[in-house]
């Protein structure tokens, strides 16, 4: 799924809106931890994971009392986003999905499934202020890795890694998808089980199924919700998540579970929420029908030469490492690439002055998981750690002030009006704003590795 916006750094989207239409605007909200894939590419958000204390089982609290929605416009301006539409469209909701009933049969959902799960719903309106939220402040790359990959996950991963060894072992023979990739994505988005939403999945697709304008998207997520309901994958409190959908320990959207998820453990249920043998292989299956090259990595930690040109710094420049060695690209550490033939495409998040980053084709597979670079590479990056790697050997620019939302939309607008490409301005960065900084850079005299810095702002401010 790909965002219509130009993804970037902000992981505020959940996981897999069409599998990638909204998986974006998760890009990256990771926003401490926890990500949500299903709405990737536009509206996946979920409560952040906790990641700096040690995984343990979270012990029962009284609930906190719900938040109800603010009554405000959304802020994208969509008309069925207005106030005014909400309010209608929740008024008309039980016709709605009564409505939606035909479908449901030509599914094979029964009448008496139907009625089980759907009457009595209510619209979940709080889900309109979240649909068109957007943080004022995103992470930069080097402190969302450094909030995922860190001492507690990574040993808690590697306890869990050895805990499964034999479900492991099986899951990557049938599916040729690296364990470890597997277990970081289990790490990321759900902390290892401790941490997950509590939104009644059929309710939250209802919801967006009737009201708001994402519509079309979530009639499908709706039904297939009810689907697997009706077949008994999943018992209605276990079909929990986060408000656009996504649920279980590695994050599925009702869709992608019906594409992907597996009966590993052979009970004759598809339990991606309390088997481990089934939320394992069903990951991985995921991952493998995305694309998954086995027996490849992800990428490496590359250092850049002076003088290098940035204009190859681009995700649809794909050479081979013998190309990229010949522009003077070295693997960090002195070591050396173990397949000359590959192709990758150069990565710097942070320009000249922190590392770059060589992306292989699994990389690719998992931004189709989430559309975030910095998620992918923290996938990759916990993978590494996991397998006993060493952390990553270059520093990063931690002086580099991070720009709120405003800025980043003045950014945009500032290089828009000098002619420069970057689409509507959102204040989301991505492949076509980072282009357009570093055309830019060119054009001024400046090292063009495409970095959004405060210090590019400035510039663009004074002229």
């Amino acid at each position: 799924m790909k965002s219509r916006h130009d993804e970037g750094l902000n992981l505020a989207a959940p996981r897999r809106l069409g599998q990638s239409v909204y998986r974006l605007a998760l890009t990256i909200v990771l926003l401490l931890g926890m990500t949500d894939r299903g709405m990737a590419q536009g509206d996946r958000l979920v409560p952040p994971a906790s990641v700096g204390a040690p995984v343990a089982t979270p012990t029962p609290s009284m609930p906190a009392a719900p938040i109800e929605w603010t009554g405000a416009s959304g802020a994208s301006g969509h008309p069925l986003m207005e106030a005014s539409a909400i309010r209608h469209a929740a008024a008309n909701f039980e016709s709605c999905l009564e409505g939606l009933w035909p479908l449901a049969a030509k599914r094979g959902v029964s009448r008496a499934s139907f009625e089980k799960h759907v009457r009595g719903l209510t619209p979940d309106l709080r889900i309109m202020d979240l649909l068109d939220s957007q943080p004022e402040f995103t992470k930069a790359f080097w402190d969302y890795l450094d909030i995922l990959v860190n001492d507690a996950r990574i040993q808690t991963g590697r306890d869990l890694l050895a805990k499964h060894k034999a479900i492991f072992d099986k899951a990557e023979k049938d599916y040729g998808v690296d364990r470890a990739i597997v277990t970081a994505i289990w790490g990321v988005e759900s902390n290892y089980s401790t941490l997950g939403g509590d939104r009644p999945v059929i309710r939250s697709t209802a919801t967006l199924a009737c009201v708001g304008r994402r519509q079309p998207y979530f009639r499908d997520e709706f039904l297939t919700a009810l689907e697997i309901l009706h077949r008994g994958d999943l018992r209605p409190e276990q079909l929990k998540g986060s408000w656009a959908g996504a649920f279980g320990p590695t994050q599925f959207m009702p869709t992608s579970f019906k594409r992907y998820a597996v009966d590993f453990d052979g009970d004759g249920r598809r339990d991606v929420v309390d088997s481990i043998p089934d939320l394992i292989a069903s990951t991985a299956n995921n991952l493998k029908k995305d694309g998954w090259v086995a027996g490849s990595t992800w990428g490496y930690e590359v250092v850049i030469p002076k003088g290098f040109n940035y204009q190859l710094a681009d995700r649809s420049r794909q050479l081979t490492m013998s190309e990229w060695q010949a522009h003077g690209v070295r693997r960090a550490g002195g070591k050396s690439f173990p397949h000359l033939g590959e192709r990758a495409y150069l990565l710097v998040p942070a320009g000249n002055q922190g590392p770059g980053f060589l992306m292989l084709q699994n990389f690719r597979v998992i931004m189709k998981y989430n559309p975030a670079e910095a998620y992918a590479l923290a996938i990759g990056y916990l993978a590494d750690r996991l397998r006993g790697g060493e952390a990553f050997s270059q520093a990063w620019p931690r002086h580099e002030p991070v720009l709120s939302l405003a800025e980043r939309r003045e950014m945009q607008e500032l290089l828009a009006r000098k002619g420069f490409d970057v689409g509507e301005p959102d204040g989301r960065f991505g492949p076509r704003t980072r282009a357009a900084v570093r055309d830019y850079q060119a054009a001024a005299g400046l090292i063009p590795d495409g970095f959004a810095s405060a210090t590019i702002l400035a510039r663009l401010r004074k002229q």
